[in-house]
Parts: C-alpha cells; structure tokens; sequence
C-alpha cells in the first residue's frame, strides 16, 4: 500500500511509548497498533486531530505517500 503510517518515528522522537500514546488518544492499545503497523484501511479525523494533539505535529508528520509501482504503471 502507498500510504505509509509513521507512528514509530513520533513515538520515538517523543520518548513515549505505545501504551501513553493510546492512553492520550483514548483508544486501545490494540487500535493503536492496527494503526501503527499499516494494517488500518481508514482514519478518523478526530482520531488523526488527537494523535497530532498528543505528538504535537502536523498530519503530514504521521503520514507519507509513496507510489508502488502498480500506482506507477496505471
């Protein structure tokens, strides 16, 4: 899939653990990690606003596009 979530280089950045992560956000830790490891098909808003509220960063910082090359050839 192109959309690649970034969600460990934040964590990382923020010295801040899945668990705290999930706790401010108010979602399980289990949501957080379906998230976090790509396998979410979609995103809430509000959900994408608490995230960037509990890292302090834009959406943009969670988010990357990067073409396949499926995308490529269409």
């Amino acid at each position: 899939m192109p959309i690649i979530i970034e969600i460990d280089v934040m964590l990382a950045r923020r010295k801040m653990s899945v668990r705290e992560l999930a706790e401010r956000v108010g979602i399980t830790p289990a949501n957080l990690a379906v998230l976090k490891n790509g396998r979410a098909k979609a995103v809430r808003f509000t959900t994408l606003d608490a995230l960037c509220t509990a890292l302090g960063c834009q959406p943009g910082d969670l988010i990357r596009y990067e073409a396949d090359s499926a995308s490529q050839e269409e």
